[in-house]
């Protein structure tokens, strides 16, 4: 083999043989990491999903199997979301007064202007 073949053969040739690659992508590049999840889960019935963590998976599905491993051990959830955390927009803190100022002057929306029923205990 000439030495211009080595060189070509060592560029596609994996680095670590026990590391598995998808098609098109190598798992091990630092240029190339799995993206970031954020983890939702509901723990039961009538309640709302709660954030529980963030971890990298490759796709979606693998995020969804990875978050039940980690985050639902125990049988304690019952449905689970998984949001790509590019796709997350939140507001900041130093600009909270600004962005929430509007929400004083609505009092109507304040938990003291009607009633739950005495069956709803999880609110």
């Amino acid at each position: 083999m000439s030495h211009a073949n080595e060189h070509q053969a060592a560029d596609h040739a994996p680095a670590n043989p026990a590391v598995k690659t998808l098609p098109g992508k190598a798992l091990n590049q630092a240029h190339d990491p799995w993206p970031l999840w954020e983890v939702f889960v509901r723990h039961r019935q009538g309640l709302e999903h709660k954030h529980c963590g963030s971890l990298h998976a490759a796709d979606a599905q693998q995020a969804l199997n990875m978050a039940r491993d980690v985050y639902t051990r125990r049988q304690e959830g019952v449905s689970i979301w998984i949001v790509p955390s590019h796709a997350i927009t939140a507001s900041t803190a130093e600009h909270s007064d600004a962005f929430f100022d509007p929400m004083a002057d609505k009092i109507y929306r304040h938990p003291s202007f009607y009633r739950l029923p005495e069956a709803v205990d999880h609110m």
